[in-house]
């Protein structure tokens, strides 16, 4: 079954499965399955051809999903970017824009330095 261009897997629960399109979380998984008459448990393999297409009629008309979201969040960051925020020039230089510590953590935006730091290291022997 296809939602919102994104296959979604056939043997997963129908409210998890719904989670794997982009901008569609559980709380909104759930809404629409509850909008849609169709129980969160039954499997995406066992859905009738009716109950897919309302899930997909109701993700496509109501919600913001994949490309328009993507562009949406790219075009907010660009702005601050663009106006030179305190949150942009994070969001330029790749660091935490929340609030987060950066001496120490932040390792997924810095990138793992830990294993190139040799400041205090004894330099290996030189072969003669």
């Amino acid at each position: 079954m296809r939602v919102a261009g994104v296959t979604i897997p056939k043997e997963k629960r129908v409210v998890i499965a719904l989670t794997y399109v982009y901008g569609i979380g559980m709380s909104i998984s759930q809404r629409i399955l509850k909008q849609a008459k169709v129980d969160e448990s039954i499997r995406v393999k066992d859905l009738s051809q009716e109950q897919e297409d309302m899930i997909r009629n109701l993700v496509e008309k109501g919600e913001r999903t994949e490309g328009d979201l993507r562009r949406d969040v790219s075009s907010n960051i660009k702005r601050l970017k663009d106006i030179k925020s305190y949150r942009g020039t994070r969001h330029a230089k790749r660091l935490p824009t929340r609030g987060q510590r950066t001496k120490t953590n932040s390792r997924t935006l810095r990138g793992n330095k830990r294993n190139i730091a040799t400041s205090g290291k004894k330099p290996t022997a030189q072969k003669t």
